[in-house]
């Protein structure tokens, strides 16, 4: 079987080996640390679990680095051990679990997956064929013409001033005075 490995799928296997090692030795210091007293020394069992997921990180990456590749599933639930790593204190194991579980959901990761283990033919995978030359041109679109806005009328002189009206004899209010 002669499938070629994507470049994601060597990110995602060369941070879960660096992830395994971080995590290796992570796992050993806490457990030597935590023998200093009574407390780390019942402590030991989970102190020790960074080093049990070191292990099986160094694992699944040298299956997935091994060549002719095996058939295996992306390993979310080893992604989503190392992001629960921070219990641990282990920031570099969180981050290499987020972004592998990233890199799992790209759509050539899966394709790669589904290849690798027989689910989706060889041919789906290929990238689509460009023809040299187009088959049918779409002709150019003519430009829009350019329409002139209607253009707002101008006033040359200023407004007159506002007056007051006048009221007619009749229709003028009283004097206060004469009230």
């Amino acid at each position: 079987m002669n499938i070629q490995k994507p470049t994601l799928i060597n990110v995602i296997a060369w941070t879960t080996l660096a992830s395994g090692i971080v995590n290796l030795f992570w796992g050993l210091g806490l457990a030597l640390t935590g023998l200093v007293s009574i407390i780390g020394i019942v402590c030991i069992p989970i102190l020790i679990l960074p080093t049990i997921l070191g292990v099986f990180e160094i694992i699944y990456a040298a299956k997935l680095l091994s060549n002719p590749p095996q058939p295996m599933q992306p390993s979310t639930n080893l992604a989503i051990a190392e992001i629960v790593a921070i219990i641990a204190g282990n920031v570099f194991s969180v981050v290499v679990g987020i972004l592998a579980l990233v890199f799992y959901n790209d759509q050539i990761v899966k394709d790669y997956f589904a290849r690798l283990n027989g689910t989706l033919p060889p041919e789906t995978f290929l990238p689509p064929v460009v023809p040299a030359t187009p088959v049918s041109p779409v002709p150019p679109v003519p430009p829009a013409p350019i329409v002139d806005p209607i253009p707002y009328p101008v006033f040359e002189d200023e407004p007159a001033p506002f007056e007051e009206p006048a009221f007619p004899e009749s229709d003028k209010p009283e004097d206060p005075e004469k009230l």
